[in-house]
């Protein structure tokens, strides 16, 4: 099983519950359902996440990380 790091909710969650929490991992960034802790869990590399994140914070400013 690989290292996790503290489990984190996402900072735009819905007050209804339907959120998704992120962890550190030694294999990448993970993401599960707040709602079921104990299901599946999606990994993805720790760059494609920060890539992720930085177009999510640009497109909510109003710009566009592409050329």
């Amino acid at each position: 099983m690989e290292e996790v790091g503290t489990w984190r909710k996402a900072s735009y969650s819905a007050t209804n519950g339907n959120c998704v929490e992120v962890a550190d991992a030694t294999g990448g960034v993970l993401i599960r359902d707040t709602t079921d802790r104990t299901g599946a869990m999606l990994t993805v590399p720790a760059d494609a996440w920060q890539q992720f994140t930085a177009t999510i914070k640009l497109s909510r400013r109003g710009e566009s990380g592409h050329g």
